[in-house]
């Protein structure tokens, strides 16, 4: 019996209706729950051991009359994904929430709130993207509102969002708008009794971004540049991700030449994207020389990626369906000069670094998220295997080479700011092992690198993930005739930033900086959304958030 036809039995003895449950292959079944039994649903689901990876909201009024809800589940233990397909009354579109059952969707509802206009029962909903006093009848993600009618019915901001926590009696320290040490724009609210956290708040979404908008406009192969473009560090994975969904939904098979090739990219992406973390965290802790060395080992990588691509970060070799260029055995040879040099730089550095008494302390017991948590927020990539939950995409849902490539998993118990170090340390190696592997692999493995043979086929769902540096990326995309319908996009800072809460309460406001860093944030990545001011009579980017009394 296959994989997906284990997960269908399971469901159908869990009482799902056999008839509501429709195998789209042998690793991805939907469901069809209406919406009086979602919750049920989703607490089946759970109980079972699945985790939630994405929800995306939809407009489906003009395909099939309705507003849609796909909620993404994997068993990971099985490699398979269930989605869930929830129709909703176009008129008023109301679903009932499940954050009681599945408190990793919160966010989800909210955003389906902000963007769609979905509202759900049973909870308190608030602004989580969208300024405080924006348009109530403008839901920016719906079909029938353009980027041109948003310019007409833009209001200037005149009230701005306060801050709404639990704590008293305490004192508040922000931390940002403009992170010290990570460059970003976001703000973190910490509320201190003496010198712990007792609580925080997160105000983020500040960055200009609007692809899933942009991309409804653009042919599919336009859209892996602006996909590669989601992040600074691991931008090639959003492209694979998206990539791979469009030839989900339309059944393409890549080519294995292909394939190893963006098995071979992800795998550079990863180790370049991992050393920029541990110098970035040596800087925090004021461990100077082990960022510096970091980044003069680092340098050799992101040479390496433009001697490949002709590119040190944006590769744009992506199509679907393969890639647009081939690595030929001199660049081959090259990559595997530099990775002999990495094996023997990357353990002298990690040793020296590792082995400072002040570093190893402040790594140790600082930062701790449990693995019970760790569960109920799903949290994802090392902060989920610094925790001791076991998940990879490249082994529990192979994608590209990786099912024909042997590497294992690192994962620590611990929970803490120390484990998530290692759990990166190791995947350093591992990564030098899969690049190897998948080196000779190229040089036996021929054939095309593309397959450009194939039919769009309006109405089709596809789910594409990546296991990026960071964790999980994951897309999911629903075909047009020339662009495409729906894309969502779901970054793993996006599910891994609300587990900050548990990590870094009761913390010590000096561990705080480095426990945000150590899941390795990146808030360009979580911000997808357009917002538009034109007071001065043309379209500019503003921050829209402010502390009290800041």
């Amino acid at each position: 019996m296959g994989s997906a036809a284990r997960v269908l039995e399971t469901l159908v003895s869990s009482g799902i209706d056999r008839s509501r449950i429709e195998v789209l292959d042998d690793r991805t079944l939907l469901v069809e729950v209406p919406r009086n039994e979602l919750r049920n649903v989703v607490a089946t689901l759970r109980r079972l051991g699945a985790r939630p990876r994405t929800m995306a909201a939809c407009d489906d009024r003009s395909r099939d009359g309705v507003y849609r809800l796909l909620y993404v589940y994997a068993f990971d233990d099985l490699g398979t994904t269930t989605i869930l397909s929830v129709a909703l009354d176009p008129r008023k579109p109301v679903a009932p929430t499940v954050i009681d059952v599945d408190p990793a969707l919160d966010w989800y509802e909210l955003e389906a709130w902000d963007l769609m206009g979905i509202e759900f029962e049973g909870r308190k909903l608030r602004r989580l993207i969208l300024p405080e006093d924006w348009p109530s009848n403008l839901h920016p993600l719906r079909k029938d509102v353009s980027i041109e009618e948003m310019k007409k019915l833009y209001k200037p901001l005149a009230t701005w969002r306060g801050l709404e926590i639990g704590a008293d009696s305490v004192a508040l320290i922000p931390v940002g708008p403009y992170h010290p040490a990570l460059h970003e724009p976001e703000l973190f609210v910490l509320y201190l009794r003496g010198e712990k956290v007792v609580d925080i708040d997160y105000l983020g979404f500040m960055v200009h971004r609007g692809i899933e908008k942009l991309a409804e406009s653009m042919t599919y192969d336009k859209v892996p540049f602006i996909a590669e473009r989601i992040c600074g560090i691991c931008g090639y994975a959003h492209s694979v991700a998206y990539c791979q969904a469009v030839e989900h939904a339309l059944r393409i098979e890549v080519p294995d030449r292909a394939r190893y090739i963006r098995t071979l990219l992800l795998e550079v992406e990863r180790i370049h994207s991992h050393l920029l973390w541990i110098g970035v965290a040596c800087h925090l802790l004021g461990f100077d020389t082990g960022f510096m060395h970091t980044w003069r080992i680092r340098e050799k990588v992101m040479v390496l990626a433009e001697k490949l691509t002709g590119s040190r970060k944006m590769y744009g070799i992506n199509i679907v369906g393969g890639v647009r260029m081939d690595i030929d055995s001199d660049k081959l040879s090259y990559a595997e000069k530099v990775i002999e040099e990495l094996r023997r730089e990357v353990p002298r550095l990690i040793s020296a670094t590792i082995s400072v008494p002040q570093v190893r302390k402040r790594l140790s017991g600082t930062g701790i998220l449990e693995k019970s948590d760790a569960t109920r927020y799903a949290v994802v990539g090392p902060t989920a295997r610094g925790s001791g939950v076991p998940i990879d995409v490249r082994k529990d849902h192979p994608y590209a080479a990786y099912g024909e490539l042997s590497f294992r998993v690192p994962t620590y118990s611990e929970g803490d700011n120390m484990a998530r170090t290692m759990v990166r340390v190791e995947e350093l190696e591992e990564s030098f092992s899969i690049v190897e592997q998948t080196i000779d692999a190229l040089r036996k493995v021929g054939g095309w690198i593309a397959n450009e043979e194939y039919e769009i086929v309006p109405g089709r769902l596809g789910i594409g993930s990546v296991e990026a540096p960071r964790g999980e990326d994951i897309h999911v995309l629903i075909t047009d005739r020339t662009t495409p319908y729906r894309w969502r996009v779901r970054a793993p800072t996006y599910q891994n930033l609300p587990a900050l809460r548990a990590m870094l309460r009761d913390c010590d406001l000096a561990d705080a900086p480095l426990t945000i860093a150590s899941i390795d944030p990146c808030f360009s990545c979580t911000d997808r959304i357009l917002i538009l001011d034109l007071r001065t009579g043309g379209v500019t980017i503003r921050s829209v958030r402010k502390v009290v009394g800041g």
